[in-house]
């Protein structure tokens, strides 16, 4: 039995079975097959340099950028609509275009396997005080208050630790995929 894995209700999400696997067989072709067109990769490339900005793009923007034909690229746009790829809005005579990554996840969720395959990560953390010595750190039944049952970490900082520790996460990610991809060429 298969069900869809919804992210935030914005796009059908991945298909799973009971175990929580991805059904590669029933998601994957499709979108394989949207990201497989070099012209529609372009796009996608072009909207992304926009995302990061949080700016649309114009269809005339696109052709402009790309050097190809105003039909070819309203043709591959409306391929990347049904696939949920981007997303449009009109404005006026205007369509505007912005990249929707989400779909994306599908092929992600198959690759990193075998990216990181072969890598076995061990995380060993140490405690140091201000003069550089190794100190006890803490155990998992303390609690972040000093002695006199204050907070350590102010709200903002707490928060600011997380975003780091999210970011540290994805960026090991990242090299493990580089090196993978290193070792594929060698």
């Amino acid at each position: 039995m298969l069900h869809r894995a919804r992210a935030g209700g914005k796009s059908p999400g991945t298909l799973r079975d009971k175990a929580g696997r991805v059904d590669y067989a029933e998601g994957m072709p499709d979108i394989f097959g949207v990201i497989a067109d070099q012209t529609r990769r372009d796009i996608l490339q072009a909207l992304l340099e926009r995302h990061r900005t949080d700016a649309e793009m114009s269809v005339s923007e696109i052709v402009a950028q790309l050097e190809i034909s105003q039909p070819t690229v309203s043709k591959h746009l409306k391929v990347l609509r049904e696939a949920e790829l981007v997303t449009v809005r009109e404005d006026g005579q205007h369509r505007l275009y912005t990249l929707n990554a989400e779909p994306l996840e599908m092929v992600e969720d198959f690759v990193i396997p075998f990216l990181t395959a072969g890598f076995d990560t061990e995380v060993t953390v140490e405690y140091l005080s201000e003069t550089g010595e190794r100190v006890e750190g803490p155990g998992s039944d303390d609690s972040f208050l000093d002695v006199e049952g204050e907070e350590v970490l102010p709200e903002e900082a707490a928060a600011a630790a997380e975003r780091i520790g999210r970011a540290a996460a994805r960026a090991e990610t990242r090299v493990k995929e580089l090196v993978a991809r290193f070792k594929l060429r060698t």
